[in-house]
């Protein structure tokens, strides 16, 4: 009589999931991250508009919501490390400052448009600042560590930058019904 086989699982080691920028429309180059962050901070702003003049039982001015602003998220003290290799750490460094500089064959000349991704995509956005501070530097000076922060903003992803129509117009207006208008 055949003997049972006996099937044992097999442990798959889970893959490291590099965070990165990925240009929109390949407008600059991707920007994956050497390390993944150790923490985003989110922060939006909800605007309310006062009216001195206009004043409830408490003395209090009256408010009304004028909208929303964007996402603002950092990625912080996101290291970048070539010292084992002996490069200089500016290869990447470079590759992430085309966030904060004009795309040249961009007809409006603007920074580029990135997805944040990790894992799952996290929103369209742009770049509002950049900051990156060398910090290890080889015996003939060459750089070999960074330091840096990013500042991204979020953007309409069916209203990038760069379009030549806004979506807020003809059917895709919102709160206004097809075939109707703000004032009927």
């Amino acid at each position: 009589m055949p003997s049972p086989s006996v099937i044992t699982p097999q442990k798959r080691q889970p893959q490291l999931e590099k965070a990165k920028l990925k240009a929109y429309n390949g407008e600059a180059p991707d920007i994956e991250l050497m390390f993944n962050p150790s923490e985003i901070s989110f922060s939006r702003t909800v605007n309310w508009q006062k009216h001195p003049g206009n004043r409830g039982t408490t003395l209090l001015p009256k408010i009304n919501f004028s909208g929303v602003e964007p996402y603002q998220f950092t990625l912080k003290q996101l290291i970048f490390d070539t010292y084992e290799t002996k490069e200089s750490v500016m290869t990447y460094i470079n590759i992430i400052k085309k966030g904060v500089e004009t795309i040249e064959q961009a007809a409006d000349k603007r920074p580029p448009v990135y997805t944040f991704i990790w894992k799952d995509e996290y929103f369209y956005c742009v770049m509002n600042s950049l900051t990156y501070t060398l910090n290890m530097f080889l015996t003939d000076g060459t750089p070999v560590r960074a330091m840096v922060d990013i500042s991204l903003q979020e953007v309409d992803k069916n209203n990038l930058p760069g379009g030549t129509e806004s979506a807020s117009q003809g059917q895709n207006r919102q709160n206004s019904p097809q075939g109707t208008t703000l004032f009927n």
